[in-house]
């Protein structure tokens, strides 16, 4: 995740220590199981292997959702029961050193991955303006008399006009002397407001107030928190974060083509979004429906061909059982995220290729039907996208996370190491 010096958010002391003792715990059970295995070969040594599968299952039960983690912890539990069963008659004080540890580095090692950062101290703005949209997420910002807030933390508050468009309102503001905007509405206006911010170089916040509020979320805003999201004017932290273009347009979030573009008009879609895409694309891909045919060139050479879904996001999602599918672990990585949804899976739910290119370029005999932000468009080939790193200066409140729910769940055991080593030694993550 990033902020303005560019080495990483910083970790506090507490976490530091909880890296650094898991991986003490887990490298003293590895030590003494792997002195146990040469004293009692070969029983020692089924010991090692059962015990390393017992961690590696327990560690992918912490960080997935449902039913596979039940499984995978299940799992754990049966193979480290084995492993004290064949070494416990043998060397019953080398069986509780191993399981202790073993055990002990997994919990720990869950404790000390950030559910929240520390973020770089910033000045407070001299004229910060709220924007408040007082339709959004049902009249939100009226509930929570976010005007009144504002201005008792001297943030101007202005209310989106129905006569003037969102871009005009900044602009105006602007030359009246702002020198940070917040925003509280629906993605689609947080883009308009953090392009303009971004161009400007101006501080940006992202105020919850919409009805889904996925940028808020990934940038570790507390969407429970409408009022205290104000707060980032105040005494925030800031962090750099990327924006991504399509056709020269800013979106935040993502866009949707195809029968993926489609299927953002869908209510059931809405509510689901990302997390059931899987269950949402084949509805809108039945017998009898006309597939726009699409095909595209990445930043690192490479052509794909079309699949039936197609979505192109501001850095990656996390999609699948992780905790935090369905947000992305970071938001300055410089990469789009493309998730292609494509027929073939036995279920006939489709299976979904992910990668990560600066930029791609999409193209298609006729005008592509698409979801900028949730919001409908129809967009004409060719369809250019590109990231723009390290665009936009947001600043969050001290109180809030500062980082998506994903970003402490790594995707398996190995880069949790990684990144329980960079926490320990460096500070950071």
């Amino acid at each position: 995740m990033g902020q303005a010096t560019g080495s990483g958010p910083r970790v506090d002391a507490g976490r530091r220590a909880l890296a650094a003792a898991a991986l003490l715990l887990g490298t003293a059970a590895t030590v003494v199981a792997v002195i146990t295995a040469v004293n009692h070969f070969p029983r020692g040594l089924w010991v090692i292997l059962l015990t390393a599968g017992a961690v590696a299952c327990a560690w992918h039960g912490l960080v997935r959702r449902g039913a596979e983690r039940v499984v995978s912890v299940a799992i754990a539990v049966a193979l480290l029961a084995v492993a004290v069963v064949l070494l416990l008659a043998r060397d019953p004080l080398a069986t509780v050193v191993v399981v202790a540890c073993a055990a002990a580095a997994v919990a720990v090692a869950r404790l000390a991955l950030p559910s929240r950062v520390r973020l770089p101290s910033a000045a407070r703005p001299q004229h910060p303006v709220l924007i408040f949209n007082p339709r959004s997420g049902g009249g939100k910002a009226a509930r929570y008399h976010l005007a009144d807030e504002a201005r008792q933390r001297g943030i101007e508050a202005i209310e989106m006009p129905m006569d003037a468009t969102l871009e005009t309102t900044v602009e105006s503001l602007l030359a009246d002397g702002a020198d940070a905007i917040a925003m509280a509405g629906g993605d689609g206006s947080q883009a308009v407001v953090a392009a303009i911010a971004a161009r400007e170089e101006i501080p940006y916040a992202c105020i919850p107030a919409g009805t889904r509020n996925h940028f808020a979320l990934d940038l570790g805003v507390d969407r429970d928190d409408v009022v205290g999201a104000l707060d980032a004017f105040v005494d925030g932290g800031e962090r750099v974060v990327d924006l991504a273009e399509v056709n020269g347009r800013v979106f935040v979030n993502n866009v949707s083509l195809g029968l993926y573009g489609e299927a953002v008009q869908r209510p059931g879609y809405r509510d689901a979004k990302l997390k059931t895409m899987l269950d949402v694309l084949p509805e809108v891909s039945g017998p009898g429906r006309e597939v726009v045919r699409m095909n595209w060139r990445d930043s690192d050479g490479f052509a794909h061909g079309a699949g039936f879904g197609v979505l192109v996001s501001n850095n990656a999602y996390r999609l699948g059982q992780l905790v935090g599918s369905g947000t992305r672990p970071n938001l300055d990585g410089g990469r789009l995220g493309v998730a292609v949804m494509e027929p073939g899976h036995w279920l006939q739910r489709g299976v979904v290729r992910q990668w990560s290119p600066q930029s791609i370029e999409v193209d298609a005999a006729d005008a592509v039907p698409a979801g900028i932000d949730g919001e409908a468009e129809l967009l004409t080939p060719p369809i250019r996208f590109v990231s723009r790193p390290r665009a936009l200066r947001v600043r969050i409140a001290r109180h809030h996370p500062g980082c998506s729910p994903s970003a402490g769940v790594p995707a398996h055991i190995g880069s949790g190491i990684q990144t329980l080593a960079r926490m320990a030694v460096r500070g950071t993550r």
